[in-house]
C-alpha cells in the first residue's frame, strides 16, 4: 500500500524547535542541536544552510518581481500586430522579431505535438503575410519550438517568457479575445 506524503510547513523554525523540545521533555537535545536535526531532516546540511537557502529564495523572488519590461520595445512589437492580434508583417529588427515569436509561441498548445500542416494552419490564423515557413524556422532557431527531422512532430518548448515577452503576450491576449468575440458575433448574424 502506497503512502500519500503529508506536507509540513513551520512559519518559524525556532518556535517549532521549542515546541518540539517541550514535547520531548528532559530527553530533549539542546535548542541548536534540535534545530540542526530538523534542518538535516529537511535535506539541508545544518540550520545555517537552511537559513541561507531561504534568504536566497526570498532575494530571487524579489528580483523576479522587479523585472520590468522595456516599454519602448514592447510598444514597437505591438505595432507589428493588427487589432485582432495577428502579425501583419515580419519585423526587420531582431529584438522585435523575437518578441513577436514569443507572442505566437503563446498561442501554440502546450505539451501537444503538431505536424507541419497543422502548424502552418495554426500560423495562418495568427499572421497575415503568409510565410509560415519563416515563422517555423525562426522559432526553432530561437529555441521556442522543436521538431523531428521529418517534420512530423512540432512541439512548443515549455519555458518562462522574459518580462518583455510577458507584456506583449498579455496585451495581445486582450486583442485575441476581441477577435474571438468578433468572429462569434458575425456567426450569429
Amino acid at each position: 500500500m502506497t503512502k500519500t506524503p503529508i506536507s509540513l510547513h513551520a512559519h518559524d523554525l525556532t518556535v517549532f524547535a521549542r515546541a518540539l523540545s517541550r514535547q520531548l521533555g528532559d530527553s530533549s537535545p539542546s535548542h541548536l542541536t534540535l534545530m540542526n536535526m530538523i534542518a538535516r531532516a529537511s535535506g539541508f546540511q545544518n540550520v545555517q544552510h537552511m537559513r541561507s537557502a531561504s534568504a536566497a529564495g526570498r532575494r530571487l523572488k524579489n528580483q523576479e518581481d522587479k523585472l520590468i519590461a522595456d516599454a519602448r520595445t514592447v510598444e514597437r512589437t505591438l505595432h507589428q500586430f493588427d487589432e485582432f492580434a495577428r502579425l501583419c508583417r515580419w519585423p526587420s529588427k531582431r529584438s522585435i522579431q523575437t518578441l513577436a515569436l514569443w507572442a505566437l509561441w503563446s498561442t501554440l498548445p502546450a505539451n501537444h505535438s503538431l505536424d507541419e500542416r497543422a502548424l502552418s494552419d495554426h500560423f495562418a490564423n495568427e499572421h497575415l503575410f503568409k510565410d509560415a515557413a519563416t515563422l517555423r524556422r525562426t522559432m526553432i532557431a530561437c529555441g521556442l519550438l522543436t521538431r523531428k527531422n521529418d517534420g512530423t512532430d512540432y512541439r512548443r518548448v515549455e519555458q518562462k517568457p522574459p518580462a518583455d515577452a510577458k507584456a506583449v503576450i498579455r496585451a495581445l491576449s486582450a486583442r485575441r479575445r476581441t477577435r474571438t468575440g468578433a468572429s462569434t458575433s458575425t456567426r450569429h448574424v
